[in-house]
């Protein structure tokens, strides 16, 4: 049997882990009952593993000794009320599996269990790092889980590592993994323009906040246009404005949030100058502004060795119609703390459910489940083969 023919036969398991997470989502670094789940399954398959790593999180492995190859797959939910009406809808008011990451850990469950039942399994170790808070980055101590994981050495002496995410918007059992820069470096700004507040049948007896952000604005949406090489892969996007608490009051502040996505370390660092520029605009006309930009996570690099031997795995199970190089994108991921670890890639899988538009992050987010074996076949396949390509 193929690794894909394998999976297919677990397909009723993993749906069922699928909808038991979902119906449970925990943020980041509170991932308790999502942890026992996945502990208490792998404990069931006779699999070695670790728990309380990166806090939330759980590490597994299958085999002993070089080359060792790492597959991961995060836990955690986000802060959303669900509006699906499915039977395995969240019943935790204002929280969702939103972005996937159920079918994430669903899918590597299955993997775990296909190649612990492999009787021929090529010499090495399978280690499989189920990682908590994707998503949250924590401020007060800088970390998200992927981070987390590799400062505990979760990671230590890997020859590759591998992921896969679904991707909601694609169709149903598609499989694209892109070489080089992925996903970008998602950095968010926070600012705050300073004016003179008056009123506002008197705009000239006050510096008008409101008027100043639009110069700002202005010359945020430049960098891009105006600032940048056109055929650079980068975003400056505003997500929120918050001025003022009466129609006829100019107020004294306005306050802006936003994000810089980028790939290179040029880029980025380079566009961080020229937001901090378009803000010093408002001194100009007598105002001031505080800025802060926090820098996220790293751009993924998918290692393109790594990306060839998933796309080749794909194609040899699903045909070359169904797996092929994929496109970057703006998203941010921490899988990226992984790749710098160890030469890796993720994989995007195909899960559109049906027509309506379910993007990630959204109320309505859901997948195919159908994927969930594919993803386990490709996964799973992969990883036999980076065991064989490493160990000579």
């Amino acid at each position: 049997m193929t690794m894909l023919e394998k999976a297919k036969a677990l397909e009723d398991q993993l749906v069922a882990w699928r909808r038991e997470i979902h119906m449970h989502p925990e943020l980041g670094f509170e991932e308790r009952r999502t942890s026992r789940l996945v502990a208490d399954s792998l404990r069931e398959m006779g699999i070695e593993i670790e728990v309380g790593v990166a806090e939330t999180g759980v590490v597994a492995r299958i085999g002993e000794g070089r080359p060792a190859v790492g597959i991961r797959a995060d836990m955690d939910a986000l802060p959303i009320q669900e509006a699906n009406d499915a039977p395995y809808k969240s019943r935790t008011p204002g929280l969702m599996h939103a972005c996937g990451h159920d079918a994430h850990t669903s899918m590597l469950l299955g993997v775990a269990k296909v190649l612990n039942e492999l009787t021929d399994r090529p010499a090495g170790e399978i280690r499989l790092l189920f990682q908590p808070s994707e998503e949250k980055w924590r401020v007060e101590d800088g970390h998200s889980g992927g981070s987390l994981m590799v400062e505990e050495k979760a990671l230590d002496n890997l020859d590759a590592v591998i992921a896969c995410h679904v991707a909601s918007g694609r169709p149903m059992g598609e499989v694209r993994v892109a070489d080089g820069f992925s996903m970008a470096a998602p950095d968010v700004f926070e600012a705050k323009i300073i004016g003179e507040g008056t009123h506002g049948a008197s705009p000239n007896h006050g510096l008008d906040p409101i008027w100043l952000q639009a110069q700002v604005v202005n010359a945020l949406q430049a960098i891009r246009s105006r600032r940048r090489d056109p055929t650079e892969r980068s975003v400056v996007t505003i997500g929120t404005i918050h001025a003022g608490i009466a129609d006829n009051v100019i107020p004294n502040e306005v306050i802006m949030t936003g994000t810089i996505r980028t790939f290179e370390q040029e880029a980025r660092e380079e566009i961080h100058r020229l937001v901090e520029e378009a803000f010093a605009l408002v001194r100009n006309f007598g105002g001031d502004y505080e800025l802060n930009i926090s820098t996220g996570y790293p751009a993924l690099y998918n290692d393109p060795e790594v990306a060839a031997l998933i796309r080749r795995a794909g194609a040899d199970l699903l045909g070359e119609d169904r797996c092929g190089e994929g496109e970057p994108i703006m998203a941010g991921e921490d899988f990226a703390y992984m790749t710098q670890k160890a030469p890796g890639a993720m994989l995007r899988l195909g899960a559109q459910l049906d027509e309506l538009n379910r993007p990630h992050h959204s109320p309505i987010f859901d997948i195919h489940e159908g994927c969930l074996p594919i993803g386990v076949g490709v996964m799973a396949e992969s990883a036999l083969r980076l065991l064989r390509q490493h160990g000579g």
